[in-house]
């Protein structure tokens, strides 16, 4: 396995074996006994044995000799496409503001060397997290109060497209269903919303649909949620959040992804991680760090869930790790970078100013 992120203008990959990991049904190793973290290694980061890192890119130096491309600044949510030769390419956001941010590509061959770096979005603002699509583009998300949602082409062929359908707000992240037809997307407020988008034409469609806020409603001691249709979503005149008095606020949402017709996403104000089943409607906690017996996970960020239906949840904050929530809910700490504890910059949970 490959796993792609980026930290303080610091882009690693980590890879390697799973050879004391517990198999899953589908043939993915489970990351349930990985064993424990080693000391860092020449990069800075502790992983478990049998994992090596490497950085890739570095901001504001040239990533490869193939491209001029300078690596951006605030690297943040990112994801990898597989090309028809072999190889990948990851792409990251820029969480730099006054349109300044966007988001950079890194194309690997086969092999896994960087053969090419580029943009493949310029001129936005606080790009902070998104979402792959199962068609093959990255969803790059606006943390601001008038943010948008970006589509843009991994592969550098296609211009980006906004997708205002997609609601304007403090915008985070974003997770494709497309059995039901829509997107999930979560608000960085500390009274943020969980949003539904439903196209119109059906996917991967995303020029026109309904947009929701989610409502939970408690029925004999469990708790689901209820779609509530936006009547505005681009919230002109009041907040798109606001326009629905019977939304459930969720505390600074953040990270969001889907597995098995479960979205999963966290909270940061609270230190939660949420699970969503897209068929029942119920919603648990499935990780409270108030709550923990082991309570190992804080500063929850972005959200990855690997085929063998472990969540791997990303610290902002915190000490700083990579924690796999296993199929039984357990925290297990896959990697922690040394020497950067504390998060870049403490801005997230913010005043919107439009009819708070």
């Amino acid at each position: 396995p490959v796993f792609a992120m980026g930290i303080a203008g610091v882009s690693y990959f980590l890879s390697g074996g799973l050879a004391h990991a517990a198999q899953s049904d589908n043939g993915f190793r489970s990351l349930s006994d990985i064993g424990p973290l080693q000391p860092p290694d020449e990069n800075g980061i502790m992983l478990p044995a049998g994992f090596r890192s490497r950085v890739v890119a570095r901001s504001g130096q040239m990533p490869t000799s193939n491209s001029a491309f300078r690596w951006h600044a605030s690297p943040d949510g990112g994801a990898c496409f597989p090309t028809s030769e072999g190889g990948w390419v990851y792409v990251s956001n820029s969480e730099e503001s006054s349109q300044t941010g966007g988001v950079g590509a890194l194309r690997f061959n086969a092999n896994g060397s960087i053969v090419d770096a580029y943009s493949i979005l310029e001129n936005t603002s606080r790009n902070c997290a998104g979402g792959a699509t199962p068609w093959g583009t990255w969803l790059s998300c606006e943390e601001i109060e008038s943010g948008q949602v970006f589509e843009c082409d991994p592969m550098g062929n296609t211009a980006a497209v906004v997708r205002p359908g997609l609601g304007t707000f403090n915008h985070e992240a974003v997770a494709v269903d497309l059995q039901h037809n829509c997107a999930y997307l979560t608000e960085d407020m500390r009274d943020g919303g969980l949003y539904r988008f439903v196209s119109a034409r059906g996917l991967p469609d995303l020029t026109e649909g309904r947009l929701e806020i989610a409502a939970v409603v408690s029925r004999d001691g469990v708790d689901y949620i209820e779609w509530l249709e936006i009547s505005d979503p681009q919230g002109s005149i009041v907040a798109t959040r606001r326009q629905v008095p019977d939304y459930f606020p969720f505390n600074g949402g953040e990270g969001i992804a889907m597995h098995d017709s479960k979205v999963y996403f966290t909270t940061k104000g609270d230190n939660r991680v949420w699970c969503y089943d897209t068929l029942s409607q119920r919603i648990d906690v499935i990780y409270d760090a108030a709550t923990s017996s082991n309570p190992i996970l804080t500063g929850v960020d972005n959200v990855a869930i690997t085929p063998g239906g472990d969540v791997l949840v990303a610290e902002d904050g915190g000490n700083m790790q990579i924690v796999v929530l296993t199929t039984d809910f357990e925290p297990v700490p896959l990697l922690q970078i040394i020497g950067q504890e504390k998060p870049r910059r403490i801005e997230k949970c913010k005043t919107n100013k439009k009819n708070i």
